[in-house]
């Protein structure tokens, strides 16, 4: 397809009127497939963009980002327009940094840093670090981390001690290590690899709109929700999260939290800003992070997920993230539905997501 303006007319089975009533449903099979650009606002934006529908005499269609930019329109900031362009652009030279620096970790050697990196590839340090975020969503650094940090958990799980699985992934001193676990693994490495051995987690079980309400906390902060009809089945599922851990309700040291989520669930605050305590990969870190951004009353596909943390092919992989969420509601994976418009999966039941979905809505009408 070339690098200009689609013009299709006539053609009703792939033309501009197919094109138009994909724009119409904001439908994410269409994406990558062509933008639409807005004569009277000067932006493109992909097809599933969340943004008021144009006049359809405003728009006109482009095969691809370039391709509207050269016309003379910049991307969409909601839609990740920009994000796609810049995919397009950067992603050899993205994929040759993550290349060196898996390979000075696989090496064992040290990560190359910012100086090397832009000696390598002959470019700006400066450059690199901004190419590599906008279409990661993360810095060249933090990308190694993750990647240290997988490789460390990776060794644990075969069995290592910590001191063999920090040398292993790469780590010079225990220090920087535990400096990073609590943010990254929400406990110590050595609870990580035990189950949650040596963990207090506190829990309490109330009414809410939703049904009964669980809620688990150890000091750091809240490291499970769930919601159910009855009582026994909330705690198993504590109980399977943390089979190691020190468990016991503590209705009353909770209460500040259960009023929080009640009177979120009541409508009488818009978000939750609460501490957690949950381990995650640096994947399902970006992931939650992301649905935590979404406007209370709004929804985001999962495509449009993987698009805004940089993974624009790992819908499925968001899916699974939104699938090990261990603190519904607060994490609101509800938020995120298929691009087509139906509900997807809940662990909770689409009933709730749906009546969760529906309360945020009204709201946010008033």
């Amino acid at each position: 397809m070339a690098n200009r303006r689609v013009n299709w007319h006539g053609d009703p089975k792939g033309g501009e009127s197919a094109f138009w009533r994909a724009v119409l449903r904001r439908d994410g099979n269409f994406d990558g497939r062509f933008v639409y650009a807005v004569r009277s606002t000067g932006v493109y934006c992909r097809p599933s963009c969340p943004s008021r529908r144009p006049n359809r005499g405003q728009v006109v269609f482009y095969s691809t980002p370039a391709a509207a930019e050269r016309a003379g329109f910049r991307p969409c900031r909601r839609c990740g327009s920009a994000q796609a362009s810049a995919t397009d652009r950067y992603s050899d030279l993205v994929r040759r940094i993550c290349t060196l620096i898996d390979s000075g970790l696989d090496s064992l050697d040290k990560p190359p840093g910012l100086a090397s990196l832009g000696a390598t590839l002959e470019a700006n340090p400066h450059r690199v670090v901004r190419v590599f975020k906008c279409v990661m969503g993360i810095t060249p650094r933090q990308y190694t981390e993750a990647r240290r940090l997988r490789r460390f958990k990776a060794e644990l799980k075969k069995g290592a001690n910590v001191t063999e699985a920090l040398y292993a992934a790469g780590y010079g001193s225990s220090r920087a290590l535990y400096e990073r676990a609590p943010s990254q693994l929400g406990m110590t490495p050595a609870a990580y690899r035990r189950g949650g051995e040596g963990m207090v987690i506190g829990y309490t079980i109330v009414d809410s709109a939703l049904g009964r309400l669980l809620i688990a906390a150890t000091a750091r902060g809240i490291c499970k929700v769930c919601l159910g009809d009855a009582d026994k089945p909330l705690v198993r599922a504590l109980l399977e999260e943390y089979p190691k851990a020190a468990i016991s309700p503590e209705p009353n040291g909770l209460r500040p939290l259960a009023r929080a989520f009640i009177g979120h669930l009541n409508g009488k605050s818009p978000s939750l800003d609460l501490p957690v305590d949950v381990r995650a990969t640096a994947f399902q870190w970006r992931v939650w992070q992301q649905l935590k951004s979404i406007p209370c009353g709004e929804t985001r596909s999962y495509s449009e997920v993987a698009r805004a943390v940089g993974k624009p092919r790992a819908a499925r992989a968001v899916a699974g993230a939104c699938a090990s969420n261990p603190v519904a509601i607060l994490i609101p994976c509800h938020r995120v539905i298929r691009s087509d418009g139906s509900l997807g999966g809940y662990g909770w039941g689409l009933d709730r997501k749906r009546q969760l979905l529906d309360q945020e809505r009204q709201r946010r009408g008033h």
